[in-house]
């Protein structure tokens, strides 16, 4: 029988996690920070997530016994990444609450469902269309026009399933690209910058924001963020209030970042949605009253919202496997700045492209933290002390 749905779930009770990297790791430490025990299951051991839980539990996804198991063993269950397959989140609410609930990973773990919802509601988003057969793709290039961007309708992250198309010639090649799958065709947007909302909303539909968070990418994958973003106050105000109604439609228990693209003429489209703390939420652990990680796990526990107040301006830079190509990094050059935080995620193996950890700066201006953190990063590089 299901644990009640109105229950506060009070320290010292058992939150369960599906998914175990880094973003679990880091709910991990709040969650522990905060006197609750931490359970997590994944197909992998000695995970991000598992290094610090009190019980990490290995199985594949599509076992549900152990999935009704583990659920059996927890008071509520939240997830930290959106590729957990809806089958498992059904099994596992019939004996735990799950915060978001499953409908909402629903939609946001498939782009052609994720776009859908965004478009029947009314929210910006580029245009778009199914596609299913190389037919399909042909008549959809004509259809919105070309350049655009075909993408694997489910399971794609930091520019993985994805394939650009500048004419009707690179059909062919974009359709094997995507090995047939059922996928979305998007029109490609001429964009200025890339920003972002990270939000919660509780039990009883309060609302609490971090503004709005600028992100710059290099190979499709995240590289920096930095809060406040350099946007106009109009622009602020109205991707908030998109991110708000987005929550209240889903009827999200916990974190929900939207990410937009923003155009020369100051128009928002949304681009995805991640139903959990997010990657530009990270420096939020160091600038802000209260983290997207303890905010999400107040949301899924029935507790108020913190604040979501900065201290300062901050900035956040990636730390890819890269970095480690010639060698362990020199991690006291990292250290040397009073005002720089270094976070390693605790994985065994650096590969080029893997996100290992970050450094977070504060700073009198999000351009000074961007200066701080970046200049710090190159300097993991440097073999010699300076």
């Amino acid at each position: 029988m299901s644990k009640s749905k109105l229950q506060t779930i009070l320290p010292n009770s058992t939150i369960g996690v599906l998914g175990s990297g880094q973003l679990g790791r880091m709910f991990a430490i709040s969650a522990r920070r905060m006197g609750y025990r931490v359970h997590t299951f994944s197909p992998e051991s000695d995970t991000p997530t598992g290094q610090v839980a009190d019980t990490e539990i290995n199985a594949e996804y599509e076992d549900l016994d152990a999935v009704k198991e583990f659920a059996k063993g927890v008071d509520v269950i939240t997830f930290e990444f959106e590729n957990v397959p809806f089958e498992t989140v059904e099994a596992a609410e019939k004996f735990a609450p799950v915060r978001p609930r499953g409908e909402v990973l629903h939609v946001a773990q498939n782009r052609l469902r994720e776009k859908t919802f965004l478009s029947e509601n009314s929210f910006p988003v580029a245009p778009f269309r199914r596609v299913e057969t190389l037919e399909e793709l042909k008549k959809s290039v004509v259809e919105i026009g070309a350049p655009c961007v075909l993408k694997t309708a489910g399971f794609g992250y930091d520019g993985k399933g994805q394939a650009k198309i500048k004419s009707l010639e690179d059909c062919e090649n974009a359709f094997a690209e995507i090995d047939g799958q059922e996928a979305v065709l998007e029109k490609f947007v001429e964009f200025e910058r890339e920003v972002s909302v990270v939000a919660a909303r509780d039990l009883r539909g309060n609302f609490a924001h971090y503004g709005v968070i600028e992100n710059a990418h290099e190979n499709s994958i995240l590289d920096v963020s930095f809060a406040p973003a350099l946007v106009s106050d109009k622009t602020r105000d109205e991707a908030i209030e998109i991110a708000r109604a987005i929550l209240e439609k889903l009827a999200v228990v916990g974190v929900l970042c939207v990410e937009f693209f923003l155009t020369n003429d100051e128009k928002l489209l949304v681009n995805e949605l991640a139903p959990r703390p997010h990657n530009s939420g990270h420096l939020t652990v160091d600038a802000c009253v209260t983290s997207q990680f303890e905010q999400q796990l107040r949301a899924v526990c029935g507790f108020d919202l913190g604040s979501a107040e900065f201290y300062k301006p901050a900035a956040t830079a990636n730390l890819l496997g890269d970095i480690w190509k010639n060698g362990e990094p020199n991690w006291e050059s990292a250290l040397r700045n009073s005002s720089v935080k270094l976070h390693l995620y605790g994985k065994a193996e650096a590969r080029t492209g893997r996100k290992m950890g970050h450094l977070t700066a504060l700073a009198d201006s999000p351009e000074d933290a961007v200066k701080i953190v970046c200049r710090t990063r190159n300097a993991l590089a440097c073999k010699t002390n300076f």
